[in-house]
């Protein structure tokens, strides 16, 4: 009898779980789990910034030519020290021009142009999802040169006019604290100092 009572006690449990919908279903995986790099990824920047780190893997096979720009800029440490340019929310956080270490220089963040990469590498592989980092430009795809981009939500319409060389493999939550004019501490590509 105590046996059959704990039977029905247990499937009414499981019965008003189901019904009530606490079951909980499993749990989705992400495609790349953080720090980690997806399937024909290239080497992965680490930004370090003063609200905290985030890093990113490239896309050599798509945009060749973009990728080894931004290696060849950060091996140089063109972006230590610089500052955040751009926050628009729910779109992107942009920076890379020099002149922001300056702050009298304020007035000409983002307007100042460097070394053109050449090439506008569009790929229909790499869309701009939230976390995308790609190359800004006005006007040009093919001008872009050091400033670049990380897109802080799905941004589609940006796909086929600008760029997409990496994305956020971790430390989203950092990119998304990130202000104007916050300094960009240091950027090193993983594994080199």
């Amino acid at each position: 009898m105590r046996l059959r009572i704990y039977v029905c006690l247990m499937a009414a449990t499981f019965m008003g779980a189901a019904v009530s919908g606490q079951t909980k279903p499993p749990a989705a995986k992400p495609a790349v789990s953080p720090g980690k790099t997806s399937p024909g990824a290239g080497p992965v920047i680490v930004v370090e910034t003063e609200k905290g780190t985030f890093e990113f893997e490239t896309y050599p096979n798509e945009a060749p030519k973009t990728v080894a720009h931004i290696i060849e800029l950060v091996k140089k440490r063109f972006y230590n020290g610089q500052r955040v340019h751009r926050v628009v929310p729910g779109f992107v956080m942009q920076f890379g021009d020099q002149q922001t270490r300056d702050m009298t220089k304020e007035k000409m963040w983002g307007r100042v142009a460097g070394e053109p990469i050449g090439a506008a590498e569009f790929s229909k592989l790499r869309t701009h999802v939230k976390g995308a980092v790609g190359m800004a430009h006005n006007g040009n795809a093919s001008a872009a040169d050091t400033q670049f981009y990380v897109t802080l939500s799905d941004v589609p319409r940006l796909d086929g006019q600008y760029v997409v060389f990496g994305k956020v493999i971790s430390g989203m939550e950092v990119v998304l604290k990130i202000q104007y004019a916050d300094r960009i501490v240091r950027v090193t590509v993983r594994g080199e100092a």
